[in-house]
């Protein structure tokens, strides 16, 4: 039986991960170029891992094969989950889901009212994933990006009345 574990980002090399994986896995399935790994490169590097953004990574059995981010959004009530990936040697086991059901908890947990993300619609199974999770599709833009046409995708999850779920002692 497979060894699974979701832990928070903080090892050495899991940053220079996040980007390489992004990098070669969107350039073998979707043919993006380097654009696409420059996005990923920039997004953790503004990654800050403070107290209201968290990033996780997913091992099988001690590999590092997913990955996803909640950071801060544009107003202190929105998180934004980021750069979502799961290995395809990874794929099967529920890791998707995990990881975004862990996103999706520390948003709640840290009193965010909506959680958002922006995706594109080539991306069938990370869009099931966040269908299933509760977001719902409020934009779609048609763009040339990462050397393809693509639609982006804009999505929301309300985290309850208020979102603010945290207890003040």
């Amino acid at each position: 039986m497979a060894e699974i574990e979701i832990r928070e980002i903080g090892r050495p090399g899991d940053l220079g991960w996040v980007v390489g994986a992004h990098g070669e896995l969107y350039a073998a399935e979707y043919g993006w170029d380097t654009s696409f790994e420059a996005l990923v490169a920039r997004i953790v590097a503004d990654f800050t891992s403070g107290p209201r953004e968290r990033g996780w990574v997913a091992e099988l059995d001690g590999r590092r094969v997913g990955c996803v981010l909640c950071v801060a959004g544009p107003d202190p009530d929105t998180a934004v989950l980021r750069i979502l990936l799961v290995h395809p040697d990874a794929r099967g086991h529920g890791l998707g889901r995990r990881l975004v059901a862990t996103c999706v908890d520390f948003a709640r947990e840290q009193g965010y009212a909506t959680l958002r993300l922006w995706t594109n619609d080539v991306l069938d199974a990370a869009r099931r994933l966040y269908l299933d999770a509760g977001f719902r599709l409020v934009a779609e833009e048609p763009h040339h990006s990462f050397g393809a046409d693509l639609i982006g995708q804009d999505y929301v999850l309300s985290l309850g009345p208020g979102g603010h779920t945290r207890v003040v002692t």
